[in-house]
């Protein structure tokens, strides 16, 4: 039986992504312009992938065994993504069985909770990459509430209560005290747009403003452009989400790894489904100054990023032309080429990835060999200290 099967993943169009990224590392025409967002590799119901037999036959990733515990992701992320947060594993059981109950539809637009799980993610950048990630430190929130004017009224609020309080004043706000507030702060702004830059938080608000805003009524996620850390990651850097952590990813492109689940509550700044009660009740509010995730090397230029979640383990070989890396697969384990081209093989079978052929999955406990035909960057994902059920 073979042990390496090409992997056909997923993709989803949603309309933040861009058009040609994707298309390009698939190998496809985009003639119709489709927001290509993301490219889904494993088990989740709502975009299994297939994998494709010796004959050419393909059958669903499953027939391998039963669901991972983790999802592997190519992102594209040309306009902002939503104000969200990820539930915990408890308050996602308990949410995925009360809308069950209540017969929402998993494809409804208004269901919250697609499954059971929650979703800690690790996202590695594959391009400048730009995010907003937790709440600022509570210094930085006093010194903005005093410079910008619009925000003054604030100031009680946040003395008496902090920023849990805060936070939850402006997303439980009226909405016409939110349009009074922000249209005043975004006349401002317009006054001297062509001055920002996209590591001052003033720039991702016009942008906000142009996408969500219309007819004087302003999207109340963007006080959370505000109040959040705004983090600016080089290529080959990466973050860690864990539960309930407030993020919202702005501009670029990753490599994106989180437990097997599709849950996130949103606040503002999309057209899907905002559910600010459920965030409210699930934000961690805690004031960070946001880490890069620490990368280990372990043998044979295996470079790993170190999480604290058992569902998934991300690690990345950066190769150049004629190199070959060794390694013994622990559990069932994707392989997902980024740049370049690689051979994979084991004792009875080789693949190629390149343009348009991206990515395999192994079996576990072989022996493989990895070869660069030209310079590459390739992930392996696998589970951590999970095996397949």
């Amino acid at each position: 039986m073979s042990a390496i099967f090409p992997l056909i993943g997923v993709v989803k169009n949603y309309d933040w992504g861009g058009h040609d990224f994707i298309p390009s590392l698939l190998g496809i025409k985009n003639e119709n312009q489709l927001p290509f967002a993301e490219y889904w590799l494993g088990t989740h119901a709502l975009g299994p992938s297939t994998i494709e037999l010796p004959n050419g036959d393909t059958k669903p990733f499953t027939s391998l065994g039963n669901s991972l515990p983790f999802l592997l992701k190519m992102l594209d992320v040309k306009e902002m993504l939503s104000i969200q947060v990820h539930p915990s594993s408890e308050v996602a059981e308990k949410g995925f069985m009360r809308e069950e109950k209540e017969g929402i539809a998993l494809t409804a637009t208004n269901r919250v909770y697609k499954d059971r799980f929650h979703k800690p993610e690790l996202m590695v950048a594959l391009s400048d990459f730009w995010l907003l990630q937790g709440f600022r430190p509570a210094k930085e929130i006093a010194a903005l509430l005093n410079e910008i004017d619009e925000f003054k009224s604030l100031i009680p609020v946040f003395e008496k209560g902090g920023v849990q309080a805060l936070y939850r004043f402006v997303m439980e706000m009226p909405q016409e005290k939110v349009d009074t507030i922000l249209q005043k702060r975004l006349q401002h702004l317009e006054e001297k747009a062509d001055s920002f830059s996209k590591n001052e938080a003033d720039y991702w608000v016009l942008k906000a403003a142009n996408r969500f805003c219309s007819e004087g009524k302003m999207d109340r996620g963007i006080f959370s452009i505000y109040f959040f850390n705004l983090v600016h990651l080089k290529k080959g850097e990466a973050v860690f989400q864990n539960d309930e952590m407030p993020h919202a990813y702005l501009e670029g492109q990753n490599v994106e790894i989180m437990a097997n689940s599709d849950n996130v509550l949103r606040g503002g700044l999309t057209n899907k489904h905002i559910d600010v009660a459920e965030l409210l009740r699930n934000i961690n509010c805690q004031s960070i100054i946001p880490e890069k995730t620490a990368i280990n090397l372990e043998s044979d230029r295996e470079e790993v990023f170190i999480t604290p979640v058992n569902e998934f383990k991300l690690s990345r070989f950066i190769l150049q032309k004629g190199e070959q890396v060794h390694l013994k697969t622990d559990a069932i384990t994707i392989f997902l080429l980024t740049e370049g081209r690689i051979e994979i093989t084991d004792a009875t079978s080789n693949f190629l990835l390149e343009q348009g052929h991206l990515s395999v999955v192994v079996l576990p406990g072989r022996d493989i060999q990895i070869s660069a035909k030209e310079n590459a960057i390739v992930f392996k994902a696998t589970c951590g200290h999970f095996t397949v059920e």
